[in-house]
């Protein structure tokens, strides 16, 4: 892609994105994404109602009366976009390929976070990790993160959710809010190393996919390439019996993904290219209000 061609692109989400998160999401974030927990503040004397744990004995020996430590809300967060960069992003049959709708919502995301004053910082990962971001505030950093979105080429097109998962655990020492966005089209299971990164950091995992992979359309003879093997094979969609056992595979998936985000207490949305994403993250931002 031309450099004048993605910075036009970077503007256009630029304001789209920008606009989603100030006007929508600014409240609702706030509230959905608390901080890291509670911050010592200062110390003041005793008062009567007082939780005796929060005393500080110190304090209280060298001036021979009751203080207690007041703690307040840690409001700047860390958050972290896990990007899924492999080749089964690159498709689409509605309105735009499952990676543009990945790069919106990323933004929208990105967006909210440093109007909450918070830090970001990106994974690419496809079936290793392709590149690391480290979190910085700022609206540099997110359009350098925008351009990064439009314009990175993957050394790999596979898959590997679980290696992404730990990297975060390696990477971030303090408790992070953490966005996999992915289609999840995964071979290896990431339960265990999703339930472990969960005590530790708080995770949301969005999924983007495409219609079609939900249901076949009936157009007789089709060619399907897997986009992450290159594996090709005919497919014949004008048979009701391939289209349900196709459906049934299809929902057989979607229901053990929920079982690994549901058993790991990982809140989770999927997202189709034909719908609008903005509904689905105020719902998702809502049930964590």
């Amino acid at each position: 892609m031309e450099t004048s061609e993605i910075i036009k692109k970077v503007r256009k989400i630029e304001i789209k994105t920008r606009g989603l998160s100030s006007n929508i999401f600014a409240g609702q974030y706030h509230s959905a994404f608390k901080g890291r927990g509670m911050a010592f503040s200062e110390v003041r004397e005793y008062q009567f109602g007082d939780d005796v744990r929060d005393i500080d004995w110190n304090v209280t020996a060298r001036f021979h009366r009751p203080y207690v430590k007041v703690f307040e809300e840690e409001r700047e967060l860390t958050v972290m976009l896990l990007i899924d960069v492999s080749g089964s992003l690159d498709f689409g049959t509605q309105r735009q390929m499952k990676r543009d709708m990945v790069t919106e919502i990323a933004a929208t995301i990105a967006f909210s976070a440093i109007q909450n004053n918070d830090k970001i910082g990106v994974i690419f990962f496809s079936d290793k990790i392709e590149k690391y971001i480290p979190p910085k505030k700022g609206r540099k950093h997110i359009l350098y993160i925008i351009r990064e979105m439009l314009d990175f080429k993957p050394e790999s097109k596979r898959t590997d959710v679980k290696q992404a998962i730990e990297f975060l655990s390696s990477v971030q020492k303090r408790r992070t809010t953490a966005f996999i966005l992915s289609d999840f089209y995964v071979r290896n299971n990431f339960l265990q190393s999703l339930q472990i990164c969960n005590r530790k950091h708080d995770v949301v995992a969005i999924q983007v996919y495409d219609v079609r992979a939900k249901e076949l359309p009936d157009v007789g003879l089709m060619k399907v390439v897997d986009a992450e093997t290159g594996f090709e094979q005919y497919v014949d969609t004008g048979s009701r019996r391939m289209r349900q056992a196709y459906q049934k595979y299809w929902m057989g998936r979607q229901v053990e993904l929920a079982e690994t985000f549901n058993k790991s207490n990982v809140d989770h949305v999927s997202i189709a290219t034909n719908e609008d994403f903005v509904k689905s993250l105020m719902m998702l931002f809502k049930q964590r209000s």
